[in-house]
């Protein structure tokens, strides 16, 4: 069997998972999902990842993450190469820990988000790893549900978005919502040729990316109507550094400009958009 096509262009959101060798361990102890937290923290600095949810199990874990460039392999490769090194290195052993390649979901982002985030933060559930998806101290849930801090490379606010703009009502309706899909099936289960997760338009306009053509460096085409970035940052330099970042947020967040995007149009690199997106 031919591997998956990779699809990678701006501003795409993925479901990513990798698994232990042979089914091995990968998370030891408290120690070394520590550490590779530390890592998701560096890559998401370096690359301008947004991470909307993520869960470590003992030997795999799986994060959905949104790249404002074509970046996913590159990060990806500096995430489990580097902690390959720290495992090999604190446990005294050699070779690859992880199984072949990543695997990767593309999302349509507006209908798949959500129910793909749920599906990874009820994993421990799932798997019989914890009695209690809510007290599972290694994913993002209890950050996202107002329960505990949030780690730095954690993007919550864009999930929460979908719940309301008040964070109180939105975090407890976040809860209500995860609570909802115990039960369910994974909707991942829905996926075609292996990659894809989208309503039918989405899934046609990937096909031809399927089928070997190059994607415009841009993207697949927007849908619907919205606002212009002129009209968004209209006499933005009268405004001040907290009005600004606001607009940036609203404009990805509101409105679905990639980091790419708003960073062109301000004269920003997209990873300073994307620490002002991930601020609290």
């Amino acid at each position: 069997m031919s591997r998956p096509v990779r699809i990678e262009f701006p501003g795409a959101v993925y479901h990513v998972t990798s698994k232990g060798r042979e089914g091995q361990v990968v998370f030891k102890d408290k120690e070394d999902r520590g550490v590779f937290l530390n890592v998701v923290e560096n890559v998401v600095d370096r690359f301008g990842w947004l991470i909307h949810s993520y869960v470590l199990m003992d030997n795999h874990y799986h994060m959905v993450v949104e790249c404002p460039e074509a970046n996913l392999s590159k990060g990806m490769r500096q995430l489990n190469g580097v902690y390959t090194q720290h495992v090999n290195r604190r446990h005294e052993q050699e070779g690859p820990i992880f199984q072949g390649r990543f695997k990767s979901v593309l999302l349509e982002k507006k209908n798949y988000l959500l129910p793909v985030c749920r599906h990874v933060v009820i994993n421990p559930q799932r798997a019989a790893d914890s009695d209690n998806y809510k007290d599972y101290k290694w994913s993002s849930y209890r950050a996202t549900a107002g329960q505990a801090k949030a780690p730095n490379f954690l993007h919550k606010d864009t999930v929460l978005s979908y719940f309301g703009k008040r964070e109180k009502d939105a975090q407890r309706k976040f809860r209500e919502y995860i609570k909802q899909g115990l039960g369910e099936a994974s909707p991942l289960d829905s996926r075609k040729n292996q990659v894809l997760l989208g309503s039918a338009k989405f899934l046609n306009e990937m096909q031809p990316i399927l089928q070997g053509e190059r994607m415009s460096k841009r993207g697949p085409k927007a849908v619907g109507r919205r606002r212009s970035l002129n009209a968004l940052f209209k006499k933005v330099d009268d405004k001040t550094r907290m009005e600004r970042n606001e607009l940036i947020k609203r404009a990805h967040l509101d409105y679905g400009y990639t980091l790419m995007e708003i960073g062109d149009h301000l004269g920003l690199h997209y990873t300073t958009v994307s620490k002002v997106i991930n601020a609290a």
